[in-house]
């Protein structure tokens, strides 16, 4: 008699039946997913941070060469300006 006292699992909106889920395998699995995507973007901001790094060492170095071609001297890189501190 208790079979015929439960109640089908009725189908959610677009047809996907409802499903009991352990609420902290969710989570976890949304966590490692997040993770992952995290990782996955810090890989490619390291690429993009070397290869932008080699461009300009090999920009500089083009430039002090050439500058040493033409007999002047290298220009030092300019000083940080001093900034004024802020007043909140």
């Amino acid at each position: 008699m208790s079979d015929a006292k439960q109640k089908p699992s009725m189908p959610r909106a677009g047809g996907v039946p409802k499903r009991v889920v352990n609420p902290m395998a969710a989570w976890e699995e949304r966590t490692t997913l997040v993770k992952r995507e995290v990782e996955a973007e810090r890989i490619a901001t390291d690429a993009k941070t070397a290869r932008l790094r080699a461009l300009r060492l090999a920009k500089e170095a083009a430039i002090a060469d050439e500058e040493t071609a033409n007999g002047e001297k290298a220009k030092p890189s300019p000083a940080a300006r001093k900034r004024k501190p802020r007043v909140i």
